[in-house]
């Protein structure tokens, strides 16, 4: 959800149509529930009921442990208060007639039609350290975005101007610093978030709606939850502990007082806290902070294949068994991947030793081996088994949507009967089903669309996934063509040169 102003957010009973998803980056003006008195009873710090002695000692113990969690993080907790300034250029009618004139004051009349307008929204950081005079947040990309001037808001209510160090929108996440000779600054202590398991308790610390210095507490409902439409990078911690607007980029905590992740954002019909809160799991953010201080930003390293996640008839299809893996359904010419061995249709089990889970985690783990280092990683090639060892390259924005660099630029997917049914194939037409056909890609390139059914590769026939990945395999090759059926018809495309650098 993108920021919205106080003004707007101060008007009540807006309710959302129908499930979303909402960030956290939003501010309302404090006092705008309905507020209801309760009745006064005795100024006792005794129990006004009878309790058993030794329940009310756990009870107590438990009330001890969270007093002294949030009075000793808390300090480390900021408010992140953000500017915004749009510029808007406002439309003259008069302007092209031809008795429009410029009257003084209006000789750079287009100048004078652009209007800047200033925003507000809040969430939340924490500091993460402390080095000479420069204290550092961390907090979400989403509570920055497009910031023109950002406030931090210390717990004890001081107020310094901020400093841009760097974002990422992958991770969705930004650090922040503001300048101070104060030794005595408070840094958060980053805990080990591979530790977190359902159940565990946790509190969320942050300034939600605006209501500053805020704790609410929970447990961890689940690990490893992907979604939010936040980012691209997908691993999140599920709580229960109350998040709501303003809390993004606050931190996630454990019961030794350690931060296992920043809030992110929440599920809600409401755009309230519904139970379903996510953070980024802390370990997945640590080495940013160095990147950033050091670079600015993060450098992701780049493997050069499109993931995929793919279900057990799929599997069944490509013949790699049971195992747990991400297909690499396209390579990327001239990448690492390709010029270390990697083809199109193998199946990622492992890297660097490790076992893969499913395509987010490979994603991650990818990301985080430094350009010019080297990874192994293992594939299910069909039934073999095949260990390659791979240089990696730096990620960059264009390479990455370099689309006709995507080989073959479509996904294959088995026949199916369902399939078959839905496209009007008689039972004696074999091969795989081409999907989503990537533009510019040397699929495009070649005419294939989406629902057309590829029978042969070069004059190979195929009947599945399996013989079809094997066929496309471009060792040797410097041309590839398809036999496509579509409508009654096998037509052969035209030949696709595979220059390789």
């Amino acid at each position: 959800m993108k920021k919205m102003t106080k003004a707007i957010l101060g008007i009540a009973g807006v309710a959302a149509a129908s499930f979303g998803i909402f960030c956290l980056a939003c501010k309302v003006n404090n006092g705008s529930a309905n507020v209801a008195f309760a009745a006064t009873t005795q100024k006792s710090s005794e129990s006004v009921i009878d309790i058993p002695k030794d329940s009310m000692a756990v009870t107590q113990a438990l009330q001890t442990t969270f007093r002294s969690i949030s009075g000793q993080v808390l300090p480390a907790v900021v408010e992140v208060d953000v500017t915004t300034t749009t510029k808007v250029q406002s439309y003259n009618p008069f302007k092209d007639l031809p008795f429009f004139f410029n009257f003084p004051g209006m000789e750079n009349e287009e100048n004078d039609n652009t209007r800047e307008y200033e925003s507000s929204a809040l969430g939340s950081g924490f500091i993460v350290r402390h080095t000479g005079n420069t204290v550092y947040v961390l907090t979400n990309n989403h509570v920055t975005e497009n910031a023109s001037k950002i406030k931090i808001k210390l717990n004890d209510e001081r107020e310094f101007d901020g400093t841009l160090v760097g974002k990422d929108e992958r991770l969705d996440i930004a650090l922040v610093s503001f300048s101070t000779d104060d030794k005595d600054i408070t840094v958060a202590n980053l805990g080990n978030s591979d530790n977190v398991a359902q159940g565990d308790i946790v509190l969320a610390l942050g300034s939600p709606l605006g209501y500053f210095a805020s704790v609410t507490q929970g447990i961890v409902s689940a690990t490893g939850r992907s979604g939010g439409q936040i980012g691209s990078i997908s691993d999140f911690i599920q709580t229960d502990a109350a998040i709501n607007q303003g809390n993004s980029g606050g931190p996630l905590v454990n019961i030794y007082g350690e931060v296992v992740g920043i809030n992110t954002w929440i599920a809600s019909q409401s755009g309230g806290s519904q139970g379903l809160g996510f953070s980024i799991p802390i370990n997945n953010i640590k080495t940013a902070i160095d990147q950033f201080i050091s670079k600015g930003k993060i450098s992701y390293g780049w493997l050069g294949v499109s993931l995929l996640g793919v279900n057990q008839d799929y599997k069944d299809a490509l013949g790699v068994g049971k195992h747990d893996g991400a297909l690499a359904a396209e390579v990327f010419m001239d990448s690492p991947a390709m010029k270390g061995g990697l083809q199109a249709g193998d199946y990622i089990i492992a890297l660097n030793g490790n076992d893969v889970k499913d395509v987010n985690q490979l994603v991650r783990d990818v990301g985080n081996i430094p350009a010019g280092q080297t990874a192994k990683i293992t594939v299910m090639r069909g039934s073999s088994k095949i260990d390659l060892t791979i240089k990696m390259d730096e990620r960059t924005d264009d390479i990455v949507g370099d689309s006709s660099k995507q080989w073959p630029g479509f996904v294959a997917t088995p026949l199916s009967d369902s399939a078959r049914k839905q496209l009007k194939l008689d039972s004696n037409v074999k091969g795989v089903v081409v999907s989503s056909v990537q533009e510019k890609s040397p699929a495009a390139a070649l005419r294939l669309q989406n629902g057309d059914v590829i029978t042969a590769v070069n004059d190979v026939k195929v009947s599945t996934v399996e013989e079809f990945y094997a066929a496309l395999n471009t060792v040797g090759k410097t041309e590839v063509w398809f036999d496509v059926y579509s409508d009654g018809h096998t037509i052969s495309t035209g030949r696709y040169k595979l220059n390789r650098k």
